[in-house]
């Protein structure tokens, strides 16, 4: 009997030991856990890559800031070498300050814009300083263009990675968890560092970034149930004071002190703690991805072994995701806008360039996108495009209005003939009703001036408008008119005020018809009107004081880069001008008219190199016997208005005629950034007779100029020395600042 039981005991164990061994080995699962960090998030990237190579196999994902955004793109399916290939192509700097390109502004703006230093919101009745740098839009745009695949599932466990995020409430100050709703707009609330981008409203809570409370969110992903955690941080040592240059670097300063609050509990609760060494590098160095990258890759591979073994105790691989292939076309059956209070849905499809049953390229779609982006109107704009029923694509768009319609903008500059000015704008949108914009310029200096828009901008559709305008200047300029005088002061006034109506095709083209009165004021006190036996003030002398009454008409058409300084592009514009009517105080006036036209083109070698054709022509039709309307060449000046055309070599207004011919080159090489060297040489025409029974290049004026120019943050700073063969003298022009 003892045999038996003995026999017994043994096969008991036997068998326990059999069935220990034939038990599946349990699985382990993975937690990632990346920190924000802004540029310096770029390591996770080569993290991911050591990770990939040891075969780990991440089960759960989360993050903050770049953090999130590195982490979502892999919690999507993205692989580590698709995601640096994706990185690679994007230009951060650009993408986080919302440098929208000049073709995808609004062709109003093209024409009024480009012309202020400092922009300040007004709300409530009170100025107030931007909310941040950047909207985020191209943070938007990115995301939800590479994030398309998944823009349906809105509980972040059903990824193909579970993936969490934090972000924090402005408001109140509290952590906020996104795990579900629209994927790029959680990341991109994550992201909204302070000062750099927006906040960004969800469920009606204002969310920045969510470094500023748990900049390091593992206690999130222990949630999700790994059996370990893998965390990169990526080092918050505090700045010293030299470091502290800008408000970014405060910002991320006051913030570090909450990291080390939480750091030491964020630490032990972390199995695989990898912290690439970001010494030298801030959340702004955008421009060093590769180093960033490799320094990721480096620390990564100092746990190469421990990634190792923790790959080795996973028993199930996962297979590549197989994302589904984005459209390269979409055919827009339906149109859904949510968020346009102030603005009317063709005004945003006409700015988007989009109509029903269109088939458009996506990329077109995302430059539509940026283009109502452009228009300052949106903070935000989300979209989704989802399968329509019958075929096609339905377009969801939520836009977030700007809540702030009126703003103060301010602006300095000196020129040589409207000498130094401070310009105060006050610019307010849908001011009386949608879609308007009301604009007014205060020019304060040697010379008061103003300039008032109003504009109903109904994008290819015809759009009103009113301007105003009021410009002054005094200048000494050659006479030739009175024996024994060579020079007068020329005194010259200019009031206008048009009524337009104005299309515009995809933002390049516009074409403009409208009546136009004009007051011109031209005297001078040089000499006595007594002197010529007229009858006035006998201290002033009156060439003009006439109100003009005109049609006009314009096309315009612009793809310049820039509004200065410009590297590529083309520029047409011809101007019609038919005075029809004259209060007429020479009592020497018929009706007449005047057409000008220019075309220019801009075109950049090796991108530093750029060589530049302006060509200008004017004619006047019909008999003009005031020599004030004549057409004036001389000087060096973006301003000028009416008949008044520069010309380097001569000095302002020093030939006129009835017609003019100008023809200009430009040289301009970038030595480095921003700054150029300059070249230009110029050759005019200007009579009353252009044609001159066909040889029309009789009497050629020419110029020549070398100059210095810098495209500065107060606009363009020139320097420019000219000279003209024909009379042998020289001139010297500075200016400095926007033109207005």
């Amino acid at each position: 009997m003892k045999k038996i039981f003995i026999l017994l005991f043994i096969c008991a164990i036997s068998v326990g030991f059999s069935q220990e061994k034939e038990s599946p080995k349990k699985d382990l699962m993975v937690g990632l856990v990346f920190s924000g960090g802004g540029a310096k998030g770029f390591a996770h990237v080569g993290v991911l890559k050591v990770l990939e190579e040891a075969g780990v196999r991440v089960d759960y994902i989360g993050g903050t800031s770049m953090g999130s955004m590195v982490g979502s793109l892999y919690a999507a399916g993205y692989s580590a070498k698709e995601i640096d290939s994706i990185f690679k192509s994007v230009d951060f700097a650009k993408i986080m300050l919302d440098d929208v390109p000049r073709k995808s502004k609004p062709f109003y703006e093209k024409e009024n814009g480009e012309k202020h230093v400092i922009s300040l919101p007004v709300k409530k009745g009170k100025i107030g300083i931007p909310k941040a740098l950047s909207k985020g839009q191209n943070v938007a745009n990115l995301l939800t263009e590479m994030l398309s695949h998944v823009d349906t599932i809105l509980d972040f466990n059903k990824l193909p990675i579970p993936f969490v995020c934090v972000a924090t409430d402005i408001e109140t100050g509290e952590k906020v968890v996104l795990n579900s709703g629209f994927l790029p707009k959680a990341i991109q609330a994550s992201s909204a560092f302070p000062t750099l981008l927006h906040p960004v409203e969800i469920d009606e809570r204002l969310l920045v970034d969510g470094g500023i409370l748990d900049n390091y969110p593992v206690d999130e992903v222990k949630k999700l149930g790994p059996d370990i955690i893998i965390g990169v941080e990526l080092g918050n040592d505090l700045s010293t004071r030299d470091d502290l240059d800008s408000a970014v670097d405060i910002i991320n300063q006051i913030m570090s002190f909450q990291i080390y609050a939480s750091y030491e509990d964020n630490i032990k609760n972390t199995d695989v703690h990898i912290t690439p060494d970001m010494t030298g590098y801030s959340v702004t160095t955008f421009e060093s991805y590769d180093e960033i990258f490799a320094l990721g890759e480096t620390a990564a591979r100092e746990h190469y072994d421990e990634l190792v073994k923790i790959a080795q105790q996973q028993t199930i691989k996962r297979a590549p995701y197989i994302r589904e292939k984005q459209e390269s076309e979409i055919i827009i059956k339906s149109i859904q806008i949510e968020g346009n209070e102030n603005y009317t849905r063709t005004y945003v499809k006409s700015k988007m360039g989009i109509k029903l049953n269109d088939t458009i390229a996506y990329s077109s779609f995302v430059d539509g996108i940026n283009n109502l982006s452009a228009t300052g109107n949106f903070t935000n704009i989300q979209y989704k495009i989802i399968d329509h029923k019958d075929g096609g694509s339905i377009v969801q768009l939520k836009l977030k209005q700007n809540d702030i319609s009126t703003y103060i903008k301010l602006a300095v500059h000196y020129d040589d003939l409207y000498k130094t000015a401070i310009l105060v704008n006050i610019t307010a949108k849908h001011a009386l009703i949608n879609n308007d914009v009301f604009s007014l310029d205060m020019i304060l200096g040697d010379n008061i001036r103003y300039n008032l828009d109003y504009f109903i901008d109904n994008g290819s559709n015809w759009s009103f408008g009113f301007k105003s305008s009021y410009h002054r200047f005094s200048e000494d300029v050659l006479f030739d008119y009175i024996p024994d005088v060579a020079r007068i002061n020329l005194k010259y006034r200019d009031f206008t005020n048009q009524l337009y109506l104005q299309t515009v095709i995809n933002r390049k083209f516009a074409l403009g018809v409208g009546v136009e009165q004009k007051k011109i004021t031209a005297y001078t006190d040089t000499f006595a009107a007594t002197v010529l036996n007229t009858v006035g003030d006998p201290d002033e002398f009156y060439f003009d004081k006439s109100n003009y009454f005109n049609f006009i008409s314009y096309v315009k058409f612009d793809t310049y880069d820039k509004k200065y300084f410009q590297k590529k592009g083309v520029y047409l514009a011809a101007d019609f001008r038919w005075y029809l009517f004259s209060s007429d105080y020479n009592e020497n006036f018929d009706s007449f008219s005047q057409l000008k036209g220019e075309l220019g083109f801009a075109y950049t070698f090796f991108n530093k190199l750029t060589l530049q054709y302006i060509a200008k022509a004017g004619i006047t039709i019909g008999d003009n016997d005031n020599p004030i309307l004549d057409y004036n060449l001389g000087g060096y000046n973006k301003n000028y208005i009416n008949t008044f055309e520069s010309l380097i070599g001569y000095e302002f207004a020093a030939l006129n005629g009835g017609g003019f011919m100008k023809s200009t080159l430009k040289i301009r090489h970038e030595i480095f950034k921003n700054n150029f060297l300059m070249g230009t040489a110029s050759a005019a025409r200007v009579d009353d007779d252009l044609w001159n029974e066909g040889d029309i290049f009789a009497d050629t004026k020419t110029g020549l100029g070398i100059g210095y120019g810098l495209d500065s943050f107060l606009g363009p700073i020139e320097l420019n020395y000219t000279y003209s063969p024909d009379t042998k003298d020289n001139y010297i022009f500075f200016n400095l600042g926007y033109w207005f």
